[in-house]
Formats: C-alpha cells, sequence, structure tokens
C-alpha cells in the first residue's frame, strides 16, 4: 500500500512518544510506501486534490534525522495513495480549516483517516457535550462572571480550558478562594472576547486521566496520564507519568456511546479522555498514546491499528 501522513515536519518530532512515528514505523515493517508532507503542501489541481510529498524511509531510532530519510518532493494525486492519514498537531486554525477543505476532494478517492468533515464539526472539546450524561458538569461562556457563578455552584473547584486548547496549554484548576481566580478568568476569555469551556473539577483527577484509543470505534488500549506532584495536568509532555490501565465498566460504557457518532462523522483514529468514568474530551486530530501502551503492556498496538486500517482501504478500494 501507499501512504500518505499529513503531519508537522518531521525534525519536530518527540520520537520517544510520538504516535504518527509509531504508526510510520508499523507500516514501513509492513513493506508499505510511506509519504510525507506537511498541510501547506496539499493542493488542488481543478477538482483533483494533490501533495507536494516526500518518499520517506522510516527507521527505529531515537532523533529524528536518524529516523527518517526523505527524497526530493513530488507532486502526486491523493488517489494515488491508499490512506491519507491527516496527523498535524492542533490548534485548528483558519490554516487547518483550508487543509480538510482541500481534502474534502479525496473523499471516495482514498481512506481518510479522520475525515475532514469531522476534524472540522467535532471540536475536541466541545463534542463531548454530544454526550452530557457522560459528562462532568460544564459550561461555555465569554462571561467572566459566569465563571465566577459556577465555581461557586461546582462545590468551590472547577477546571477551566480553552476551546481551541491542545495539550494542556492554557489548562487552569480554579478553587474557591484562589486570589488568582478573577485574573484566570479574565485572562482565559480574553475580557470577554474568547469562548472558554469550564468543567465541575473531578478529585479523581489526581490519580490519572484515561486515553483510550479507539480505532473504528473499537479499543485497542488505554493508558492512565497521572499528574507530577505540584501539577494538575496529566499529559505526558509536560511531566505526567504514563501508567498501564484497563477498561472497566464505564469506560465501555462511554466507548458504546461514543462509536455510532464517531462513525457517522467518519473518525477511524480516536483517543478518549475520560476522568473517573466521566468523558472530559473527544481528541480526533492527532490522538497519541500508542507508544506508551507497547512499552507498558510489551504489545505491538500499531499493529492492531494497522490491521484496521489497511481492511478499510480494501473495502473502499473494492477488495
Amino acid at each position: 500500500m501507499r501512504v500518505l501522513v499529513v503531519l508537522d515536519p518531521l525534525d519536530k518530532l518527540a520520537l520517544a512518544g510520538d504516535t504518527s512515528y509509531a504508526l510510520m514505523l508499523e507500516a514501513s515493517r509492513r513493506d508499505h510506501e510511506v509519504w510525507t508532507c506537511q498541510p501547506e503542501h496539499l493542493g488542488l489541481e481543478h477538482d483533483d486534490p494533490v501533495a507536494d510529498a516526500q518518499l520517506t524511509l522510516v527507521r527505529p531510532a531515537s532523533r529524528a534525522d536518524e529516523a527518517f530519510s526523505c527524497e526530493d518532493r513530488t507532486p502526486i494525486p491523493l488517489e494515488a495513495f491508499d490512506v491519507v492519514m491527516m496527523r498535524q498537531d492542533p490548534p485548528v486554525d483558519v490554516a487547518y480549516l483550508h487543509a480538510t477543505w482541500i481534502l474534502e476532494h479525496a473523499r471516495g478517492r482514498t481512506l481518510l483517516i479522520n475525515d475532514p468533515r469531522g476534524l472540522r464539526e467535532l471540536n475536541e472539546h466541545l463534542s463531548v457535550l454530544r454526550f452530557p450524561e457522560l459528562t462532568p458538569p460544564t459550561v461555555v461562556t465569554r462571561s467572566s462572571r459566569r465563571l465566577a457563578a459556577f465555581l461557586r455552584e461546582q462545590g468551590g473547584a472547577i477546571v477551566v480550558k480553552p476551546v481551541d486548547g491542545f495539550g494542556g496549554l492554557g489548562v487552569f484548576v480554579v478553587r474557591d478562594g484562589d486570589p488568582n481566580a478573577s485574573s484566570i478568568f479574565e485572562t482565559s476569555t480574553g475580557a470577554g472576547t474568547r469562548w472558554t469551556v469550564a468543567q465541575k473539577y473531578l478529585p479523581e483527577a489526581v490519580n490519572g486521566d484515561k486515553r483510550i484509543v479507539l480505532v473504528d470505534g473499537e479499543p485497542v488500549g488505554a493508558v492512565l496520564r497521572v499528574p507530577a506532584v505540584n501539577e494538575a495536568r496529566g499529559n505526558l509532555h509536560v511531566g505526567g507519568r504514563a501508567v498501564r490501565s484497563d477498561l472497566d465498566d464505564d469506560d465501555r460504557a462511554i466507548i458504546r456511546a461514543v462509536a455510532p457518532v464517531l462513525k457517522e462523522y467518519g473518525q477511524i483514529f480516536v483517543g478518549l479522555d475520560v476522568i473517573g468514568g466521566r468523558l472530559t474530551e473527544l481528541n480526533i486530530t492527532s490522538p497519541t498514546g500508542i507508544r506508551h501502551i507497547e512499552e507498558l503492556e510489551r504489545r505491538n498496538v500499531a499493529a492492531l491499528v494497522w490491521d484496521r486500517f489497511e481492511a478499510l482501504a480494501a473495502d473502499l478500494r473494492g477488495g
């Protein structure tokens, strides 16, 4: 198979925990032809989507300059690929939206992971509110006054984060009596110019948040991300610790509820964030976790992912 991965520059990847790298490695092990590009290398020739892409040799390594060898860029139609993976990290800004509009033209011509319509319409923080029975109490507002009232309503502890945030950036735990609360609310809302998400703080967060990795609606693994001492965020790149984790009944109930919506929007490779049995985020742009699960459980999770990708690509191609 021929595979295109649209992602951030290869020299920016943190290989030790990077899921894109894990997927490219497994594709190479299977003798798939791996090509890479950045979103700005996508384009249209009339209504034909193309990429100015590089054939990329991928090796096991700890440094990007050892892991990747790239040939010169070549214009190639997206329909020439069996799989196109959109794996650029957020933010989902105007440039990102433009890239999804270009990818729209490839629907039905290649397997898109994930479908651009869903990438646009399922905001990673707001889409969980499609399942209010599964989520903690939440408000979305530009009002500092509303955030202050919500803090009181939720017993004196909430989490505040930007609607378009990612990787734990801009996430605050605010407690009753915090002298910085008003300043945090003003900063988070941009003094009333930006929408902000606030959720009830879940005490179970001190034990970590669980990342569940789904492929075509089925779980392939989970990892618990435990915050460092004096840190509210469990994100691994800010010092969180990866701990082995299994699925429980609450997790399975969440998966059953979410999977049909993911399928409706063409979201094949997805990460769910769960704290204390409550769904807090739905990650679809560049979900991570594979390398940490593999290291903790000594099994090839990327192989399970590719087994499903290959089956879906074969179905699209008619066998």
